[in-house]
């Protein structure tokens, strides 16, 4: 098969392989479409965990060509894959926490992922899809799994004043999903035009550019007030740091952004105590995906506004560049396209 791969940090080549052998428990996945995440760009950087050579991709969506007997899913069944797989065994799983696995795994990490036209996961791992979702649409399950984990950290109430800072991929799934959760105002801070344009036409009612603001204050002037919730999708410093000191009295602040693992932001202890500000972070997705797979069937979520390109797969250096411009959304390779 082929399949796209980054033998060191720094490299990515795509050339043909053996196909995968699924092991005892494991579906064998032809693979439709993957996106290509932030996560992707930081493995092939090397500044993420991942295990050397690896095959990136873990947003992706394909059939099942072989699957162990007893399993959720059969040959010709339409899936998404949630790439997390937890140990069962670790203090945090054991407290109900998977996602915190002290042993975790991750198809596209750890594991061989969706940058190729075969992968082998484990069954437990296939979402399976109804046939009203476009597979090309599935491939963003996974992304729209983490925000509403991150929703339920903070839960965002109607009537909430929302910021959210960033207008990428996330920032514009949450955008959609937080005026599902009532939040009102929203206001989205994106430095890049055509991002702007799109928040406003999913739901936001401001959209304000920090490169010719003070981006706080414009924030605060468009929702009328300070924010109830932040929410930080960018993953940068200037970002990091302008989420814990906008929220009002008795604000929620989420660090969803995949931040440098260097970047330090400074807080005000006594004002977090005299406010009551909750700072929090989300990481991946436990127990969402057939709440995302129902947002996505039923068009609560447009996921076609968010895809800006597809590639095939013999183009995934091309779909990694596009993905690192400031203007581009969801990158997604198609293999066999």
């Amino acid at each position: 098969m082929l399949a796209a791969i980054v033998p060191e940090p720094g490299r990515i080549e795509v050339r043909q392989v053996d196909d995968p052998a699924p092991a005892d428990g494991e579906a064998l996945v032809e693979v439709t479409a993957c996106g290509v995440c932030g996560t992707d760009l930081h493995i092939i950087d090397g500044t993420y965990h991942a295990s050397y050579p690896a095959v990136p991709g873990h947003e992706l969506s394909g059939t099942v060509i072989e699957a162990p007997a007893g399993a959720v899913v059969a040959a010709g069944d339409r899936v998404a894959i949630n790439p997390n797989l937890a140990c069962r065994s670790c203090r945090p799983c054991r407290r109900g926490m998977p996602h915190l696995c002290e042993h975790a795994q991750a198809v596209g990490v750890t594991r061989p992922g969706g940058f190729a036209e075969l992968c082998a996961v484990p069954a437990e791992l296939c979402v399976p899809l109804p046939e009203t979702l476009p597979l090309r649409a599935a491939a963003l399950m996974e992304p729209v799994s983490c925000c509403l984990h991150g929703l339920s950290v903070i839960t965002p109430r109607p009537g909430d004043r929302l910021a959210i800072l960033g207008a990428g991929t996330i920032g514009l799934l949450m955008v959609q999903l937080v005026r599902l959760h009532g939040a009102a105002p929203i206001c989205v801070s994106e430095p890049d035009a055509g991002k702007r344009g799109l928040a406003l036409e999913l739901g936001a009612d401001a959209a304000i550019d920090p490169a010719s603001v003070d981006a706080g204050e414009a924030i605060i002037e468009a929702l009328g007030g300070r924010p109830d919730v932040v929410i930080e999708a960018a993953g940068l410093p200037a970002t990091a740091q302008l989420a814990v000191q906008l929220p009002g009295p008795g604000g929620r602040v989420l660090q969803f952004g995949v931040c440098e693992e260097d970047v330090e932001v400074a807080i005000h202890p006594r004002r977090i105590f005299r406010e009551e500000i909750t700072v929090a972070g989300s990481y991946t997705n436990p127990f969402t995906d057939d709440r995302a797979v129902e947002l996505l069937a039923g068009g609560r979520i447009r996921a076609e506004a968010i895809i800006s390109d597809e590639f095939a797969l013999e183009d995934a250096a091309a779909a990694i560049s596009r993905a690192r411009e400031a203007e581009s959304l969801k990158v997604l390779l198609r293999p066999g396209a």
